[in-house]
């Protein structure tokens, strides 16, 4: 599969803008983005380590974009492709790197900040500029990058296109006498494969295991009767993979596991059918949850209906009950239903869907019948 286009100048500019203005309408004064996918998002620009050094974009509507790096470091920052879009300024080891930050900020403003911000700079920053205020992206600008563009969503759907083909590969691996860390293995593997760089997490959930939503790969090895949980996902060309399905481990499937499996497949329809402009998150949690508990299970569906996915695999928005922003075509998140009977065994049906014009569209595209392998 070609690479995608790159990302131009002109699309990193447009983001900071769009940044900007939406800071304005929350009563922001402006952002201070520091290393993480919201600095990847608006510059392109993410340090090859982590450190103690500050990193950080300042964004504000009277000034033009301003990013601060250590000396050591500009090289790789100018390098990025968003980097000449921002004015970068930079300091060496014993002098204040806060200096260039404070003439940005007003006194007893207001500003969003990167939520991994380290508190060292967090409160250097405060110390600086008097009576200034910050609040986390994640609560002040949740959306900020919960619209995808066309040239995002060409990207999503490269990563969900390569978990589904990961998928269709994994049927055709033996189960049976296999420990659960051996097919987290193979899972790995194909997604690098299929093109990701990045696996983030291959769950196999087997027997009484599937129960746990989140339970690592252990040592427990699979035998005929077993309904196995597979979750799996990363990052190709910078964006997320999510996708789960759930499988049974020889031909004579027990009716329960056939029933629970068909209460999770019918909940994750509804939902995604439920998608379209206008329709608060909450929504689409409610119409899964409404069909699993019509079928007397609702104590067993555990966490949330879905979550955002982009440059991160969880990401806002959330599919929860509470969440009342409304849905918007590019908006990008999974639908993942499941049920999980302690001691037994779980089910959980995940694709990632984009909200379009007039409803949804998946980006993972493997059936959701139960399927056997051997």
């Amino acid at each position: 599969m070609p690479s995608p286009t790159p990302f131009t100048l002109e699309d990193f500019a447009h983001r900071m803008r769009r940044a900007v203005e939406a800071a304005s309408r929350e009563g922001l004064d402006g952002l201070v983005v520091t290393p993480g996918p919201d600095l990847v998002h608006l510059t392109g620009y993410q340090p090859t380590a982590a450190t103690e050094r500050f990193t950080g974009l300042v964004l504000t509507p009277e000034t033009d974009p301003l990013l601060v790096v250590p000396a050591l470091e500009r090289p790789d920052a100018e390098a990025a492709p968003g980097a000449a879009a921002a004015h970068i300024t930079d300091w060496t080891d014993g002098r204040d790197p806060y200096a260039a930050v404070a003439p940005r900020l007003r006194p007893h403003g207001r500003y969003g900040i990167s939520d991994g911000a380290w508190a060292l700079h967090l409160l250097a920053l405060q110390a600086v500029v008097p009576g200034s205020a910050f609040t986390a992206l994640s609560e002040s600008l949740p959306m900020l990058r919960a619209v995808k563009g066309a040239d995002e969503l060409e990207r999503l759907a490269a990563a969900g296109a390569a978990a589904d083909e990961t998928y269709r590969r994994i049927l055709d691996v033996p189960f049976a006498g296999r420990r659960e860390t051996d097919i987290a293995a193979d899972l790995a593997a194909l997604l690098r494969e299929y093109g990701h760089s990045q696996v983030d997490f291959t769950v196999v959930g087997s027997g009484p295991n599937g129960a746990s939503p989140h339970h690592e790969a252990g040592e427990r090895v699979m035998a005929e009767g077993d309904m196995v949980v597979l979750d799996f996902g990363g990052l190709k060309d910078g964006y997320g993979s999510d996708t789960t399905r759930t499988v049974h481990v020889g031909e004579d499937v027990a009716p329960e596991a056939r029933e629970v499996h068909e209460v999770v497949r019918r909940a994750q329809q509804a939902a995604f059918e439920a998608v379209r402009p206008g329709v608060a998150c909450q929504e689409i949690d409610r119409v899964a949850r409404a069909v699993i508990t019509e079928a007397g299970y609702g104590e067993f569906f555990i966490h949330r209906t879905g979550h955002g996915i982009g440059l991160t695999t969880h990401e806002p928005p959330y599919m929860v009950e509470g969440e009342q922003r409304e849905l918007v075509p590019g908006m990008c998140f999974s639908i993942e239903p499941g049920i999980y009977l302690p001691g037994r065994f779980g089910v959980r049906i995940e694709d990632i869907v984009t909200v379009t014009e007039d409803g949804a569209r998946r980006l993972n595209n493997t059936p959701h019948e139960l399927r056997t392998v051997s």
